[in-house]
């Protein structure tokens, strides 16, 4: 446990310690950031009064853009391997001439 880091992070007013690994740290430091900002954003533009519901949304927005970034990937992942199946059969096309 040697290797391990202990450091505190603050989320809607309360402390969290953790043990780590060092590598992890900056990571965590901004998440914890933008989830504080996130926050002070939905605290802000919507009447809420429970940090319960805050911290709900932004784990719902947080989980939101995760996923709309796998879609994305597999977008482009399928299209990437239509533009090389296509490549592929215009060489086969021209080695067999």
């Amino acid at each position: 446990m040697a290797d391990k880091l202990k450091i505190k992070i603050s989320i809607a007013d309360r402390v969290y310690p953790l043990t780590i690994q060092p590598k992890q740290e900056e990571g965590l430091r901004k998440a914890a950031k933008k989830i504080e900002a996130m926050i002070k954003q939905f605290e802000q533009s919507y009447a809420v009064r429970d940090k319960q519901d805050v911290l709900a949304m932004c784990a719902l927005q947080f989980a939101a853009q995760t996923e709309q970034q796998g879609i994305d990937k597999s977008a482009e992942m399928l299209e990437a391997e239509d533009k090389l199946k296509s490549l592929n059969d215009l060489l086969q096309s021209h080695l067999a001439n």
